[in-house]
């Protein structure tokens, strides 16, 4: 009966694609390719979530600068035409000196709002989203030159609203395809038609790792004795303050890394929306996963992103099939999506005020 409690979310999640995927009609197939290619585009970004929830700061909501840093790093790749695989590792290079800015600046923020980061980084990604548009759609053509003019607005002043990156799609994700062969076992054998993109998967193990691997390091125990007690942790000489920015800034460079991988796999960059909702979406998959605003794994993040974007998958034949109107699909994502965070925010308000008394 615990364990039901324990992993109830989870649960209803995984009854809530099992009944949509009957009614959309989908095949294994088209299934199973659709939900490997998102769980390898998507993970690494959830991933980056799981610091600073460790590190008492709950869901940073804040990694809508991370994105924005990888973006910021992508345009620099199409504007000098950096191509492949290199241009894309490129990007990932030139987009960490943002991120630590970002992050850095984030981090002190956050200190400053200790007990409220959730929504100080949520109100912080409107208000960075300004300045990012600021900068896109003014400074761009204006302030910073621009040789190639097809980039530009007819005006001359301010990025196109969709930039292509053909010049490094796919660049890790068909680096290497691997297809399974030979299996007959009734219940397997659909595997052999599921493309794996090989580089992207081994990223995101090698991120898992290394995740695994920096909280058994003294920089990790630090994260964890701050999360469970900021006055116990300052008591026993660690500084608080200082482990704090550099969670965030773990967490933002990580999330610019995300973005990254998240556009090579799709093609080209909204200019203007690509970064907008990808804090909500990743929090809403590790609360999927059974994660809370005080805890979070690996293994949570990976079944919340494998749940989430099943239902992203089957939500619209199946509002279609059952309804009449594929419409009412993407209204019940959108109520997933943003209830399954209200829910988690308000039971994390309940069990402080329970703690209190």
């Amino acid at each position: 009966m615990r364990l039901l409690q324990k992993n109830i979310v989870p649960i209803v999640f995984i009854v809530l694609c099992t009944i949509g995927f009957h009614y959309s009609g989908l095949s294994w197939m088209f299934f199973a390719n659709d939900l490997m290619t998102r769980l390898a585009r998507n993970s690494f970004l959830v991933i980056s979530l799981i610091i600073p929830v460790l590190a008492g700061m709950g869901l940073n909501f804040g990694i809508v600068l991370g994105a924005m840093a990888g973006q910021f790093a992508a345009f620099i790749t199409v504007v000098y035409n950096l191509t492949g695989i290199t241009g894309f590792f490129l990007a990932c290079v030139l987009s960490f000196p943002f991120a630590v800015l970002f992050g850095w600046l984030t981090g002190i923020l956050f200190n400053k709002a200790k007990g409220k980061e959730m929504i100080t980084g949520l109100i912080l990604g409107f208000f960075a989203n300004g300045l990012y548009q600021l900068v896109c759609l003014i400074f761009i053509g204006w302030i910073i030159p621009i040789s190639n003019k097809a980039l530009l607005l007819p005006s001359g002043i301010g990025f196109v609203n969709t930039l292509d990156l053909k010049i490094w799609q796919y660049a890790i994700d068909k680096f290497y395809v691997f297809k399974l062969k030979g299996i007959t076992t009734p219940l397997l054998k659909y595997l052999n038609n599921i493309n794996f993109p090989v580089l992207t998967l081994i990223i995101v193990a090698l991120l898992c790792t290394a995740v695994y691997l920096l909280f058994r390091t003294k920089l990790g125990q630090d994260f964890r004795a701050v999360g469970q007690n900021r006055h116990i942790a300052e008591v026993a000489g660690i500084k608080v303050d200082r482990v704090r920015i550099i969670a965030v800034i773990f967490s933002t460079v990580l999330a610019a890394w995300g973005q990254l991988i998240f556009l090579q796999n799709i093609g080209n960059v909204q200019v203007y929306g690509s970064h907008v909702q990808v804090g909500t979406f990743a929090v809403a998959a590790l609360l999927i996963g059974g994660a809370s605003v005080s805890k979070a794994t690996i293994g949570q993040a990976l079944l919340g992103t494998v749940l989430f974007h099943a239902l992203f998958i089957v939500s619209p034949l199946a509002g279609k099939n059952i309804m009449g109107s594929a419409q009412v699909g993407e209204y019940f994502r959108v109520f997933v999506a943003y209830g399954v965070i209200g829910i988690a925010l308000a039971l994390h308000a309940w069990q402080r005020l329970t703690k209190k008394e």
